[in-house]
């Protein structure tokens, strides 16, 4: 039997690990599955967690209020550290591209466990875009020993740094696995959840998220700019915005959206909350990872609000397109689908991250490593 470690800290951890967590669960003759929550997220993490009928095995309470990156990554470490030394562990799972995936793959290597990384070969290639995830993740693949790659693109990605063949598989995204945990009653409260709160899904829903380290300070207010500007010609849309609770971003957001009435403020939402919404959004504005994976599974138009994407393949598919801050831009894609009906911009095209499978795929390479 293997001890498998999971590491994880923030929502978007949970929501793609969970299905890897629970394939692996199936099988207690083979894995001692332990799960490990850094809480880089606190709230957002044991949250999600709760949603998937998971409990963390190991919570390490590592974040502090104003943290540096430097901080949070020693403070991380060496409790991480201390997990290693208590418990014998035969291989670290980590997923994606947060400073929790970093330490975990660090600390790891440190003690020469082998380390698998869920979502490996996204790349933007400028290292300030997205910062710092972009250099989180090209290290972690140097110290992986199974890179899982959602798409084609990344595996090649991965061989062009002269990562072995061997040691890459592509087996799709398992946000996508995620999305079909969800059953109908979920969706039901969810729905019941927003009549509650006198918030009206119709067709003329648009869902906006930005929380990104590289859009705080000038960048914000430019999306910001557009964003008003949208709000105050779309008076019959209503704009739901699950706000970041970092004080760079919802601080500006409150000031200058909370006084219109078809703007919906709200706390960041559990994940069966967020995708209700986007399977019935007529368009997203999102600088999130997660989103432009889901997204496409949905048909909803998504504008992404970053200069650079290490997921190329939704731009290439035409269900994503890039705006980076550029109000101009933001405003003019996002009144060429808003000018329209829900039904006339639904788009056609397959999700090009994944079909489902992909939990299965990375236990069936595991057991044979």
């Amino acid at each position: 039997m293997k001890n498998i470690l999971f590491i994880f800290g923030t929502r978007p951890e949970v929501i793609k690990l969970a299905p890897v967590i629970l394939e692996l669960k199936k099988y207690p003759d083979k894995y001692n599955v332990i799960v490990c929550n850094t809480e880089q997220q606190k709230e957002l993490s044991n949250q999600t967690l709760e949603y998937f009928g998971l409990k963390a095995d190991i919570n390490l309470d590592c974040m502090r209020p104003n943290q540096s990156l430097l901080e949070v990554q020693t403070r991380i470490l060496s409790a991480l550290d201390k997990v290693f030394n208590e418990h014998a562990i035969d291989a670290s799972i980590v997923q994606g591209d947060t400073m929790t995936v970093l330490c975990g793959a660090l600390a790891s290597f440190y003690k020469k466990i082998p380390v698998y990384h869920v979502e490996a070969g996204l790349r933007s290639y400028d290292i300030y875009e997205p910062f710092p995830e972009e250099i989180m993740r090209q290290m972690t693949s140097r110290v992986a020993q199974l890179n899982f790659a959602p798409t084609e693109k990344n595996r090649q990605a991965l061989l062009k740094e002269n990562i072995s063949d061997d040691k890459i598989f592509v087996v799709g995204n398992t946000v996508i696995d995620a999305l079909f945990c969800l059953s109908r009653e979920t969706l039901e409260n969810a729905a019941q959840y927003f009549k509650e709160n006198n918030i009206d899904i119709n067709e003329k829903l648009v869902l906006i998220t930005a929380h990104r380290r590289e859009n705080h300070g000038e960048r914000i207010n430019k999306i910001l700019d557009a964003i008003e500007y949208l709000v105050k010609k779309y008076n019959d849309h209503t704009f739901v915005i699950p706000v970041h609770p970092n004080p760079n971003v919802k601080n500006k957001i409150y000031d200058r959206l909370e006084k219109y009435l078809n703007v919906k403020l709200l706390k960041p939402l559990d994940y069966p909350y967020l995708v209700y919404l986007m399977k019935n959004a007529k368009l997203i504005l999102t600088d999130s990872g997660g989103i432009q994976e889901e997204a496409p599974s949905f048909g909803c138009p998504t504008l992404v609000m970053r200069y650079e994407t290490e997921r190329q393949e939704g731009i290439d598919a035409g269900v994503s397109v890039l705006v980076g801050a550029d109000t101009e831009k933001i405003i003019s894609q996002s009144e060429s689908i808003l000018s329209k009906t829900r039904e006339e911009t639904r788009l056609k095209a397959q999700n090009p991250y994944g079909d489902g499978t992909s939990a299965k795929k990375i236990e069936e390479i595991i057991r044979q490593s």
